[in-house]
């Protein structure tokens, strides 16, 4: 997928209304997906993207997060850990599939069907830059800030 187009869509967001990433063209975007709101992994990951929140900003990349809960768990989700970025509602697996990060997964023994948490770098220009699949949350953020930092968008 990388140097490709990012597969275009469009999702219910957290903060009302919706979030197409092709009116995004001009702008860096980080999309990173995750399996579940209020899950210890997941609101690590999304607590490390908010401390860098800024970071990103200054650099011209904007944060977007995606799973398959609602848009009322990602706003509740949102207003718990104080997320300063849009969450994306992918609750028919549409984005997720576009991504390929929907994976059968062991879970307590059983094969469930979840999202493997990944992250993909849009440029600007919107192709994919970089990808990272089976994400591991620690450093995780500070990794993809270092390299969005790299693309110089602002320098």
């Amino acid at each position: 997928m990388e140097n490709q187009p990012a597969p275009d869509f469009e999702a219910p967001a957290s903060g009302g209304g919706r979030f197409k990433l092709s009116d995004r063209n001009g702008r860096g975007i980080v999309l990173y997906f995750y399996p579940k709101n209020n899950t210890p992994g997941c609101t690590t990951e999304a607590r490390d993207f908010a401390a860098l929140h800024g970071e990103f900003a200054a650099a011209g990349w904007e944060i977007v997060g995606v799973s398959r809960d609602s848009v009322t768990s990602h706003e509740d989700f949102c207003a718990r850990h104080a997320l300063p970025f849009t969450l994306l509602a992918d609750t028919d697996e549409r984005v997720c599939e576009l991504y390929g990060v929907m994976k059968l997964k062991n879970m307590y023994g059983k094969q469930v069907r979840g999202i493997e948490r990944s992250t993909f770098v849009i440029a600007p220009d919107g192709r994919v830059a970089r990808t990272w699949r089976g994400v591991k949350v620690p450093g995780h953020a500070r990794e993809v800030l270092e390299y969005v930092r790299s693309l110089s968008l602002n320098p």
